[in-house]
């Protein structure tokens, strides 16, 4: 199954350096979900959380293409979905 990794920004103030996409917005979590029925390089519709993926921006991560490395971007961390986490690990 395709894995997409998404961010949730924090809409409520804008930021710069770390942790910042080129518009100013902030990356509040990282989250991962499977690749949309029929497009697999899409997200689908919810994250492995639950949560809908349409306010979000699919990361330039691919996990596909890094094996042997963590799902998410190293430089997001301490900003991972803990409950995509525990579903990455019962699929791994």
């Amino acid at each position: 199954m395709e894995t997409i990794v998404v961010y949730e920004f924090d809409r409520s103030a804008t930021a710069s350096g770390r942790g910042s996409d080129a518009a100013g917005l902030r990356v509040h979590r990282v989250h991962v979900a499977p690749g949309a029925p029929g497009n697999a390089s899409s997200p689908g519709p919810r994250t492995f959380c639950g949560k809908d993926t349409f306010a979000m921006e699919k990361a330039p991560w691919r996990p596909a293409e890094r094996q042997g490395s963590s799902w998410y971007p190293p430089e997001y961390a301490d900003r991972i979905c803990e409950s995509c986490v525990a579903v990455m690990e019962d699929e791994g």
